[in-house]
């Protein structure tokens, strides 16, 4: 008997890690999802039987993968996948679709890529805490935001420690500090005209070498990011005040109304205006862009 259960979580305003959707699913024999790629990070852990995972790796190769119960794997942003129950032993998972500004550094952690997707953990009891929490946000879908939130915190968590390519950090990089100065001028001067050459400078970098360290720790370059962040506040006002969209452009540091609607609507795939009208009736638009531009259209369930 095949059996789903699948929830959509109901807020997007976190943007350092934020929930997309979750569920659990007992497959019938052979069933199969795909070829399709997702707007998120897509992880399921493998509760019960096998299955077999299809997916690109960064050369754009498919490769195939054997999963058995207690592992699990990753699917990244826009990578194409196809996963299949086993005919004689279909697999029983959980799954969690979450992303965020901190997202890519978690995952690299865990030792999980494109090339590496499969999560094969080194600590039993680590890994067993890792998929209580899953199934605690899958079972409480009803449960307050920020408390679901916190158990996504407590997932990546125990993910990191319990994967086998994991190993403590010996203490920060200089690095860190670079990138936490620019996130924070960022956060506090997005609204001016800001370029990236200005957040290097306030760091003391080149932008090449400040465009590098970036991306290596946010996932993201300081453009990308910017960007981002400018769209979230932009989303906000929309949402919470009556200020025309050219008020709203201004407040988030675009003083040409177009260039800001074309921005806005390549992070969420509608137009300012639409994303205000849609307020008016009390109905939210797609968390499907927060962090990046749509590639095409996510499935309705894993």
């Amino acid at each position: 008997m095949h059996e789903l259960v699948f929830s959509v979580f109901p807020s997007e305003n976190f943007v350092d890690l934020g929930l997309y959707q979750f569920g659990w699913e007992r497959c019938k024999p052979s069933h199969s999802f795909g070829p399709a790629a997702r707007n998120h990070y897509l992880f399921h852990y493998v509760l019960s039987g096998t299955g077999t995972l299809m997916a690109q790796d960064s050369d754009g190769s498919t490769q195939t993968y054997h999963i058995k119960s207690r592992q699990g794997f990753m699917i990244f942003p826009g990578q194409i996948t196809t996963y299949i129950a086993d005919n004689e032993r279909p697999w029983e998972y959980v799954w969690i679709e979450f992303d965020g500004l901190r997202a890519a550094e978690a995952i690299g952690m865990a030792g999980l890529s494109r090339n590496s997707p499969v999560y094969r953990p080194r600590s039993k009891s680590l890994c067993e805490e890792m998929a209580k929490e899953m199934l605690y946000i899958k079972n409480n879908k009803d449960a307050p935001t920020f408390h679901l939130i916190g158990h996504l915190y407590l997932f990546l968590d125990y993910l990191v420690r319990s994967a086998a390519d994991f190993s403590v950090p010996k203490g920060s990089k200089l690095s860190d500090f670079y990138v936490h100065e620019a996130v924070v001028y960022i956060e506090h001067n997005f609204q001016n005209n800001i370029s990236v050459e200005d957040i290097a400078a306030v760091c003391g970098l080149n932008r090449s070498y400040f465009g590098k360290i970036f991306k290596e720790t946010m996932g993201k370059s300081p453009q990308e990011f910017l960007i981002n962040y400018r769209m979230i506040k932009a989303a906000e006002l929309l949402k919470l005040t009556k200020l025309s969209i050219g008020d709203i452009g201004n407040a988030v540091g675009y003083e040409n109304q177009l260039h800001f609607s074309r921005a806005f609507k390549n992070i969420y795939g509608i137009s300012p205006r639409e994303c205000s009208n849609k307020n008016r009736i009390h109905s939210y638009p797609s968390k499907a862009a927060f962090f990046r531009r749509r590639t095409q259209p996510a499935a309705v369930y894993a």
